[in-house]
């Protein structure tokens, strides 16, 4: 029996990774994907296992390269990609004042139209589910990255439109992680003391929100949803980005 193909953007490391890793624990070959020509982190490529791969470098921002990208995978395993998670981001801290034309252009290239246009290109050879990985800010925007906060509200809006548009053959969904895998902008006092801050008291783990995205990929009967893996942190609003609380 063939395994579903699935494509993740931005799985050679980090929380791609894990979702690359998940899914194929959970049936599916895999596609990995970055957004410039490298090797994935061991970890990753171990935990793949069994499961056939391959990786393809792709920048997000050339719409050339993005047109190309899923044809590219469909004739590297010869067959078509089933599941398409659209993980990869550009995120750019902004100056405190408004971000200028060349970083809303930046970020909304990344984040809202390449897959826009991934998933139109999965629906075009036969694919049947989309995830969207969004961010838990889109319900409470606060004034931090202004840029990539309207990118993810955008990409969140064409979750739904996408959803009506591409139905009944393909199904478009979104998880909304919280704070996942920290950076070494955050210390480990200040991650106990925001995951304090959750209504749930905790932080979500990369595997949880990965298990969000399988369970979306399978959800036959849901499309156009999004499902928030946060601790809570979507019903919260916060002034500030969570690097600058909790110090």
């Amino acid at each position: 029996m063939t395994r579903p193909l699935a494509l993740v953007t931005g799985s050679y490391r980090r929380l791609g990774g894990r979702i690359a890793v998940r899914l194929a624990q959970a049936g599916y070959d895999v596609a990995l994907h970055a957004s410039r020509a490298g090797e994935p982190d061991r970890l990753i490529i171990e935990g793949l296992e069994d499961a056939r791969h391959a990786t393809f470098a792709a920048d997000l921002a050339d719409p050339a390269a993005v047109v190309a990208l899923i044809p590219a995978v469909a004739d590297r395993f010869g067959r078509r990609v089933d599941l398409l998670v659209n993980n990869a981001s550009c995120f750019r801290a902004d100056d405190d004042s408004y971000p200028a034309p060349e970083s809303l252009n930046a970020h909304f290239a990344v984040n809202a139209a390449a897959p826009f246009a991934l998933a139109t290109a999965l629906a075009g050879q036969g694919g049947s589910a989309v995830v969207n990985i969004l961010d838990q800010r889109i319900a409470h925007p606060h004034r931090d990255q202004l840029a990539y906060t309207l990118s993810k509200q955008a990409l969140a809006e064409a979750t739904r439109t996408l959803a009506l548009a591409l139905a009944p053959s393909v199904r478009v969904n979104g998880v909304a992680p919280g704070l996942t895998i920290a950076t070494d902008d955050y210390d480990p006092d200040q991650l106990q003391r925001l995951a304090a801050m959750m209504p749930l008291e905790r932080l979500p783990t990369a595997d949880q929100v990965a298990d969000a995205v399988i369970f979306l990929a399978g959800a036959t009967a849901s499309t156009g949803q999004v499902l928030f893996v946060d601790g809570g942190a979507g019903l919260v609003r916060f002034e500030r980005d969570f690097v600058h609380l909790g110090r």
